[in-house]
């Protein structure tokens, strides 16, 4: 089923009174995973008749093609036909387990980094880009342990396997989680967004407000 056909089929399930019918949004994996689960839970404990589609990629889904009704994006939408409302800023930080730490020297400079376990990316990302521009010794080649997944990353990190970049928030939920270089932050703008025809649905109205009630929540 091609994207214009399934949004058609999301729209005309939503027909008649209330709150019902499909909504797809796309995140990240880490945000889908980690953060969504409660905010989507209690949304549809509220509206039993709605449904939701999580897409989760680090791939950005295209609103205008309509692969998904609504998109939590870590960069500000340009697109002039999307409606986008600011969260606020996802803190990033350096992370290793205690038990990794126990084995080696926590660093002290952005230097020490390269006598460490780096966790990164395989593939060139723009985050990645970014991040390089802070912190020059966060590149390809000094990643011991590659995955463009950041779930996997994220779970070598909690296995102690070296260090890494997590989201701060994720890491105040274990105590195992230890930030080092902490003056080094690498922050991601967070943004909730959908096509403007899409203003007037009830499902995705709804749906849209409370991810940005929660990831408000969330990030603060």
């Amino acid at each position: 089923m091609n994207n214009t056909v399934a949004a058609l089929k999301r729209a005309a399930e939503s027909q008649g009174a209330g709150i019902k019918g499909t909504v797809r949004v796309t995140a990240s994996e880490v945000i889908g995973v980690e953060v969504l689960p409660p905010i989507v839970t209690q949304l549809q404990s509220k509206h039993p008749e709605l449904k939701i589609e999580l897409v989760l990629t680090n791939r950005v889904q295209d609103l205008l093609q309509r692969e998904a009704d609504i998109a939590i994006r870590m960069t500000q939408p340009t697109q002039d036909v999307l409606i986008a409302r600011r969260v606020g800023m996802v803190k990033l930080g350096f992370y290793a387990h205690k038990k990794y730490l126990k084995e080696r020297d926590a660093p002290r400079t952005l230097a020490d980094l390269t006598k460490h376990t780096l966790i990164g990316f395989d593939e060139e990302t723009p985050f990645l880009r970014a991040a390089r521009k802070a912190v020059p010794a966060w590149n390809r080649d000094a990643f011991a342990l590659r995955s463009d997944s950041d779930l996997a990353q994220l779970a070598l990190i909690r296995a102690g396997a070296g260090i890494g970049v997590c989201q701060a928030a994720l890491a105040k939920r274990d105590s195992q989680l230890i930030r080092v270089l902490p003056r080094h932050s690498l922050d991601l703008e967070t943004w909730v967004a959908m096509h403007e025809d899409l203003r007037n649905s009830p499902r995705c109205k709804v749906t849209f407000d409370a991810l940005w009630r929660g990831l408000q929540r969330y990030v603060s």
